[in-house]
């Protein structure tokens, strides 16, 4: 019996031995470098609010490491203009606070839950709410982004319309998003043989890189009072005149079978930067049918007393394209105002084509309208393509602060192709130089339009101008002060 209880005896001394040992074993933390991996990329609120909005979701912050770290803090990147809030391993995080030395054992991990509130019918609210956790561990910071919806909107996020759809009628803005996944339309496409009806008053913000891609058919019906926006969704800035930032958006894009589209009072600002391709407010691509048609065509788009204004490339880009415009103002473009390439079926009537320059949009190199029958390859120097012209001016303004705001230019093309193109009582601000394919009927050269203040984008015409009168029949049905006709003479652009 006395040996059994010896024996007994050095089992449980050993097993206490051991669990002593385990317990005292000195914790390794890993103090230098390390790397932290998190469930998401990317923490998005995908509700979209209808009233008071508050929704939950939540991250977890893995430590891949054989040893403990330490998270030094956990915060908002944003802090007191936050509209998130955080629960960090039961930790608060409101705004200007953080969660500061969070323990994550070896292969364990911590929970984070966020929290977004928002008032949706604050018109002060953004669009698209912005924020980004920041996780700090041995000096490295750690960036997850958080974005939700804030004002009571229609959200279309990389979406393709495949049916007939009319927006506008319940008095709420679009916002069209694209989240970067270039397998999926950036931001909006109107399908082959679908038609996009926008009522008047419609206004569509569109994110960072969005745009509009038009297969089918887009109709917008803005009136002089009630005109169709489309611009950027940074609210917080100022868009309207030249205090806005260029280049918010990629544009509109009209395909080679989007005949019948047409733009009334529509506005269009803030665009081009290059995120469908071109950098354009608009890009007409080639018009396939009516490929061979010199002097007759319907119209690919149509634009009726709309304006186009800072954007970061072109205003319109024409490739080959089908454009009809009537008393439009395209002004403060990065490129040419109206960029007719490699030909095309154009006529324009009581248009304002005006570049001066601001602090946020460069007017130093392009001229404010080009017209070419060919497409100049910029890598190997030579008008490689070539194609059909027919180009009307009626009534129009080309004027700028270059010396001279007019690029025409026929390659002397094979002779299978031919160049027409009409300035008919325009007045131009153009170079002594005037290639001889060009018709200068009634035409002003050089004549001050005297526009009453271009520093604050009014192009109306001052008294005494050289424009007002100067024009002649045919002339748009209306001009951009909503007159309908010309009671007392025909004025020169789209006032």
């Amino acid at each position: 019996m006395r040996f059994k209880i010896s024996y007994i005896a050095l089992i449980a001394i050993m097993v206490f031995t051991i669990l002593m040992g385990v317990s005292c074993k000195k914790i390794r933390v890993q103090t230098v470098g390390g790397t932290l991996k998190f469930s998401v990329d990317t923490l998005k609120f995908d509700t979209v609010f209808t009233a008071a909005g508050s929704f939950t979701t939540g991250l977890v912050i893995y430590n891949p490491q054989n040893e403990e770290v330490v998270l030094s803090s956990v915060k908002l990147q944003e802090g007191a203009n936050t509209y998130f809030h955080l629960n960090v391993d039961g930790w608060p995080v409101n705004g200007i606070g953080s969660a500061t030395n969070l323990k994550i054992a070896a292969h364990d991990s911590l929970y984070v839950f966020a929290t977004v509130d928002i008032d949706p019918n604050n018109k002060l609210t953004p669009f698209v709410v912005t924020d980004s956790l920041v996780a700090t561990m041995n000096g490295k910071q750690y960036f997850i982004p958080f974005t939700a919806y804030g004002q009571n909107a229609h959200y279309i996020v990389d979406s393709a319309l495949a049916t007939n759809a009319t927006w506008g009628v319940d008095g709420l803005p679009y916002v069209i998003i694209w989240n970067g996944d270039t397998t999926r339309p950036r931001g909006l496409q109107v399908n082959p043989g679908v038609t996009l009806t926008l009522a008047k008053d419609c206004h569509i913000y569109m994110h960072q890189n969005a745009g509009v891609a038009v297969f089918g058919t887009l109709i917008a019906n803005g009136t002089l009072t009630d005109s169709v926006i489309f611009q950027g969704d940074r609210l917080d800035r100022s868009y309207f005149g030249y205090m806005g930032y260029p280049g918010e958006w990629g544009g509109l894009y009209f395909g080679s079978k989007s005949n019948g589209s047409k733009l009334t009072n529509t506005i269009i600002e803030n665009c081009g930067n290059g995120a469908l391709g071109i950098a354009a407010a608009i890009w007409v691509d080639i018009d396939s049918n009516n490929l061979n048609s010199l002097y007759s065509y319907t119209p690919q788009l149509t634009l009726n007393n709309c304006t186009i204004q800072n954007s970061y490339g072109y205003g319109i880009y024409s490739y080959h394209g089908t454009v009809y415009a009537s008393g439009c103002l395209i002004n403060t473009t990065g490129q040419q105002a109206l960029a007719i390439l490699l030909g095309g079926y154009d006529s324009i009537v009581n248009c304002t084509f005006a570049n001066y320059g601001t602090s946020a949009v460069s007017h130093a190199n392009a001229g404010t309208v080009a017209v070419l029958d060919y497409y100049w390859d910029g890598i190997t120097g030579d008008p490689t393509y070539y194609a059909n012209l027919n180009a009307i001016f009626h009534n129009c303004i080309v004027y700028g602060s270059l010396d001279s705001e007019m690029t025409c230019d026929t390659s002397g093309s094979p002779a299978s192709t031919q160049a027409r193109l009409v300035m008919d009582h325009c007045l131009l601000k153009i170079g002594h130089v005037r290639e001889p394919f060009i018709q200068f009927p009634g035409c002003l050269f050089n004549k001050d339009p005297m526009f009453k203040n271009t520093a604050t984008g009014d192009f109306h015409l001052s008294s005494g101008s050289p424009a007002s009168g100067a024009g002649s029949s045919p002339a748009s049905a209306g001009n951009l002060d909503g007159v309908i006709g010309w009671p007392t003479g025909i004025d020169i652009g789209c006032y």
